[in-house]
């Protein structure tokens, strides 16, 4: 795929989707806002819009969807929790509908492939993919670690992939053993590459970019929550004149969030997180911390305790952690205890509070693992302890977020022991 030129071409939209009409869509225009109306996409995808109930469109995709729908290369800087998942999907949707291929094609043969760092969020990206694509005839096939090996290959194999999710260790599995191609990519979307980078992950990216077609051949859109100066150099290597576009963090972290620093000590940290959770106003919580053990410890007190939680972490093994993950979306469980590996892929509205057990090392953690709540719209709570061990990480996220955190003596109805 060369770069478009802004013609479209008619849509491959299935037979349900042709008694759907626009007009069963109403979003009114408002001054200052996008609607996914303003884009012309094919029907399918609109009804598919409609039905998850986007109207106006997030600062993230009204700026990017004209560049991306006309086939432009993008480097957008945005957290998680501002809509850019939807933006690159509709743009990737939009291509692969209104450009069918009408030639043979071969099984593990990729149009579009989405590279995120982490099996939470590559499970995430795929299902809402899916969501996107429920009125299209497209595939979307998502290969992660820690799942069965050979059911990932079976459908590999019976299915064609229009869309392929995948982190890079999988992925590069998949293609040793000739399982999966990428010499016919259309759009290449790399997500999280600054988590990309922390992680190790930038060798296994490059031989993935390697296998795809050269980057004028192929749409290249890449994402990052910061653009450090190897984020940018790796924009260089991989896209082909983007177009650079920064949504702030402070509209996402700030503007729904109620932020709250309790000062505590190590002690008391426990008593005031059960006390927390056990509140009238938590309906839904993620509680953070940095380590795995102190995971693991939080997660066996509070469910001897009787508390509904669930763990998320690396040693706990796949299949566990997406069990888990959908009881915490129904509403099963009432508290996911998280490392931020874990917690990156978290998308979930509805989420009342967070709870940084531990200060994140990494200030950019904090904006992510408060990102969690207040999504949506919705307002939500985020509560920090800070104690003698980690109070000191303050100032560093203060300068992240461009303000003062208020820290506040810890209430004593919160320090009540537990019976």
């Amino acid at each position: 795929m060369f770069k478009k030129n802004g013609q479209s071409v008619p849509d491959s939209s299935t037979a349900d989707a042709t008694e759907w009409q626009l007009s069963e869509f109403q979003v009114a225009e408002q001054d200052g806002k996008k609607r996914f109306h303003d884009f012309d996409l094919p029907l399918p995808l609109m009804r598919a819009i409609a039905d998850l109930g986007f109207e106006y469109c997030s600062p993230i995709q009204a700026r990017s969807l004209p560049y991306t729908l006309a086939g432009y290369d993008v480097v957008g800087k945005a957290q998680t929790g501002t809509g850019k998942t939807a933006a690159f999907l509709i743009s990737i949707i939009n291509e692969l509908l209104t450009r069918p291929i009408e030639d043979e094609r071969y099984a593990g043969e990729a149009r579009a492939l989405i590279i995120a760092p982490t099996r939470e969020l590559v499970m995430q990206i795929a299902d809402d993919a899916r969501q996107l694509t429920k009125y299209c005839d497209l595939q979307v096939h998502s290969l992660v670690g820690g799942m069965d090996h050979q059911k990932q290959r079976d459908r590999l194999h019976n299915a064609l992939v229009d869309i392929l999710v995948a982190t890079p260790g999988r992925l590069l599995d998949f293609l040793d053993s000739r399982d999966v191609f990428l010499d016919e990519v259309e759009c290449l979307v790399i997500d999280e590459a600054d988590r990309m980078l922390d992680m190790g992950f930038i060798p296994q990216v490059r031989r993935i970019v390697r296998a795809t077609p050269k980057k004028d051949c192929r749409q290249t859109l890449l994402f990052s929550a910061t653009f450090s100066d190897d984020v940018l150099r790796l924009s260089e290597q991989w896209t082909f004149e983007p177009i650079k576009i920064e949504i702030e963090p402070e509209s996402v972290a700030t503007d729904t969030v109620e932020q709250r620093v309790f000062l505590t000590t190590t002690e008391e940290k426990f008593t005031v997180l059960f006390n927390i959770l056990t509140g009238e106003t938590v309906e839904s919580a993620i509680v953070f911390a940095n380590r795995r053990d102190t995971t693991r410890d939080l997660f066996e007190k509070l469910r001897k305790k009787g508390v509904r939680c669930g763990i998320l972490s690396g040693d706990v093994p796949q299949q566990k952690r997406v069990k888990t993950l959908e009881r915490f979306k129904q509403g099963d469980l009432k508290v996911l205890v998280a490392t931020d590996v874990a917690g990156r892929g978290i998308h979930i509205d509805g989420i009342s509070h967070v709870v940084n057990y531990t200060l994140p090392e990494d200030p950019e953690d904090y904006v992510h693992r408060i990102g969690r709540t207040g999504r949506a719209g919705a307002s939500g709570q985020s509560i920090s302890f800070a104690c003698e061990d980690d109070g000191f990480l303050l100032p560093e996220i203060e300068a992240m977020l461009g303000r003062k955190l208020e820290c506040e003596q810890t209430p004593e109805a919160l320090l009540e022991e537990i019976s």
